[in-house]
């Protein structure tokens, strides 16, 4: 089989949260400490669709969901709407393939010429091949919250990066 990357639809909803969840069990990459519900993800997909500012993509092998690709709303107040928090996540034996740039290439190509101006993406510190994958897509150290959330018995930092879009 060959991986390819497309929208994501109501039938990936099941493997998209496995590998979330996986992430949730095993990894300060997300803060969430309780797998998320199928519940949940149906009502977080609604989020979504294949024009304007927020989309999902997913990348496929056949039936299998090797990753995903978010572009969502940065904050809740309209002055942000031109901007947009991006995301990736992959199957763990989906790792170091270039599948995440796979990913983003077509979360990219997808919004230009939508109305937006920055991208961002926390990364929980330290992840050194998520910081690789962003500053490959043009991202730059924004800052560093020290301390942000806590998990597994610790605290983790997050790095926000920036990301020039180029707008309509």
């Amino acid at each position: 089989m060959t991986t390819s990357v497309r929208p994501g639809e109501a039938a990936d909803l099941e493997q998209v949260n496995e590998i979330y969840n996986h992430y949730v069990a095993t990894s300060p990459a997300t803060f969430d400490i309780e797998p998320v519900t199928m519940d949940a993800r149906r009502e977080w997909f609604t989020h979504y669709s294949t024009a304007g500012r927020y989309r999902c993509f997913v990348a496929v092998d056949g039936p299998a969901v090797l990753g995903w690709a978010t572009s969502s709303p940065y904050r809740q107040r309209q002055a942000y709407e031109t901007t947009v928090e991006t995301t990736v996540y992959l199957a763990p034996d989906a790792v170091g393939r270039g599948i995440g740039s796979a990913l983003y290439e077509v979360l990219f190509a997808s919004l230009a010429g939508e109305d937006l101006h920055r991208a961002y993406a926390g990364i929980t510190q330290p992840n050194p091949a998520s910081v690789a994958l962003h500053e490959r897509f043009g991202f730059v150290r924004a800052g560093l919250y020290t301390e942000q959330g806590r998990k597994f018995g610790r605290y983790w930092d997050v790095a926000w990066f920036e990301k020039s879009l180029p707008g309509a």
